[in-house]
């Protein structure tokens, strides 16, 4: 479990018993489209600090997504001005589906 900050505004910006900031590792829950059911993708290092196995990012998790809705992750699509935006930045996570 990560571990609990010491309130520092200048640092950490957080109050008494706040959890600091690990962008590198955090849980989410998928269900649906043809992910496995009772299954674990991958695990912390033993402070939830990092991943030990299967990192990912957050563009793997949207690629994932469109992925699962059937939309290719690698399309772009346009802004107001025309210029090309992708759909996802990332390549999906075929593990998690059975």
């Amino acid at each position: 479990m990560p571990r609990i900050g010491r309130p520092n505004p200048v640092v950490n910006n957080i109050g008494p018993g706040g959890r600091d900031h690990w962008p590198q590792c955090y849980s989410i829950v998928l269900a649906g489209a043809g992910v496995k059911r009772g299954f674990v993708y991958s695990e912390s290092d033993r402070l939830s600090e990092y991943p030990a196995s299967n990192p990912h990012s957050p563009g793997d998790l949207a690629a994932t997504i469109f992925s699962s809705l059937g939309l290719n992750p690698h399309t772009h699509i346009h802004d107001r001005n025309g210029r090309p935006y992708p759909l996802a930045d990332g390549e999906p996570i075929e593990g998690v589906f059975g």
